[in-house]
């Protein structure tokens, strides 16, 4: 068996089954009487903007905002790029111009709002009193933090003009139906892009206790609007939601099983063991690799041969100098913790093409990884210890290059274990 084309197969139906061509036309509204806008953000946003017009009976016309590189041809939709993970002053004029579209609209109108992971760094309009340079700062200090996506959100939404419910607030009293292509952990509509369009039961206080907890240093104004709560978000029940509707068009859970069924069809017996897995990534494959073990040594908890597919989102605290990414990283524990054992071989990669702020998508693991490492005078312990994942991977040639795949349901991880 080609245990590398059966990995990479796996992976590429995972994210096949999220394509916004597959997944946005059964989850279209009905047009309404009045006018239809369109609206949203994510790496996926363009390609979802595309979808909703080839298969959108009338007349229709709007602005989404996606990651550089991720844009697609639309011809009444206007597509915009801007920033992703640190936005920038494309993506602040984007969201300002968003936040125009929606003004004046009555109860007859219809606002579609497509929206996907990444939204958060592309819609970075900041409460008054706070610069885009100080939005920057805070989300370059949540991501070498440690903090859960979960965490980063929360803290994202009190600083922000239009995430927490503000966009649907803004929409208000047109119908607004939003489109979701989950890739956060537990599918929660108010994490994915920060929730731009559903109340939000968080409050400042929590960010700040988010920010305490993983001591992040804030930028004067932006403690000011946290302590003050002047940053405090749209609630759910607010009245100017009562039209507002979340459709969850794509899930990891929903990409977990498309690569089951891959595996299947090879006949390896798939398991899941979760769509929403999260911990420091060198953590968890380091409990993935206790796990595999067991499997080739016992049979257990699985009889082999067989492939564990999990999804999910691991974080990364960053230490050392190295070029990063989660899903590498997890991957370099994991082979670390195996020490080359001859059964098993794995995958991880982010569903978007981009594990970390590379343009790789994440690598594979072979038997022979460490030892081919060590061969080229590269020690994997040293790698892990600089979080230098994906150059571990690149040196090894082993590293998984997708482009923009233009949708993103998150991390994928499959161990194969082998008789």
């Amino acid at each position: 068996m080609n245990a590398r084309a059966l990995l990479k197969d796996m992976f590429d139906a995972a994210i096949a089954s999220a394509q916004p061509d597959h997944c946005v036309p059964p989850h279209l509204p009905a047009p309404g009487s009045g006018r239809t806008i369109v609206i949203g953000a994510g790496k996926a946003s363009a390609a979802m903007a595309r979808a909703l017009e080839r298969h959108w009976p009338g007349p229709l016309s709007g602005l989404v905002v996606t990651r550089y590189g991720y844009a697609v041809p639309c011809e009444r939709i206007e597509i915009v790029e801007a920033a992703h993970p640190v936005p920038d002053q494309a993506g602040l004029d984007a969201t300002r111009r968003m936040l125009a579209l929606v003004q004046d609209l009555d109860p007859d109108d219809t606002v579609i709002c497509l929206i996907s992971g990444g939204g958060s760094a592309l819609l970075p309009l900041p409460l008054d009193g706070i610069t885009l340079a100080d939005k920057q700062a805070v989300n370059r200090a949540l991501l070498a933090s440690g903090a859960t996506i979960s965490e980063m959100n929360c803290v994202r939404r009190h600083l922000s003009g239009i995430k927490g419910g503000r966009l649907a607030a803004a929409c208000h009293p047109a119908r607004v139906v939003t489109l979701l292509i989950s890739d956060v952990p537990g599918d929660h509509p108010s994490d994915i892009a920060s929730g731009p369009t559903v109340g939000d039961p968080s409050t400042c206080a929590d960010a700040l206790a988010i920010v305490k907890r993983y001591g992040i240093a804030l930028p004067a104004a932006v403690r000011e609007v946290l302590e003050s709560g002047r940053g405090e978000s749209v609630k759910p029940g607010d009245p100017r939601l009562a039209r507002c509707e979340t459709r969850m068009i794509a899930t990891p859970q929903m990409a977990l099983e498309a690569a089951a069924a891959v595996a299947r069809d090879a006949g390896i017996t798939p398991y899941i063991l979760g769509d929403a897995i999260e911990g420091e990534a060198r953590d968890v494959g380091k409990v993935m690799a206790g796990i595999a073990r067991q499997v080739a040594a016992h049979g257990q908890p699985f009889a082999t041969p067989c492939v564990m597919l999990s999804g999910g989102e691991t974080t990364v605290t960053v230490r050392g100098r190295g070029r990063g990414g989660r899903n590498v990283e997890f991957l370099l524990a994991l082979g670390l913790a195996l020490e080359g054992h001859a059964g098993i071989h794995a995958l991880a990669g982010d569903t978007d093409g981009v594990d970390g702020q590379e343009e790789i998508a994440g690598a594979v693991l072979a038997p022979d990884s460490l030892a081919r490492a060590w061969a080229l005078g590269i020690k994997p312990a040293d790698a892990l210890q600089d979080n230098d994942g994906h150059g571990f991977f690149g040196a090894l040639k082993d590293s998984v290059v997708t482009g923009p795949t233009l949708t993103n349901v998150n991390d994928f991880r499959a161990i194969l274990v082998l008789d």
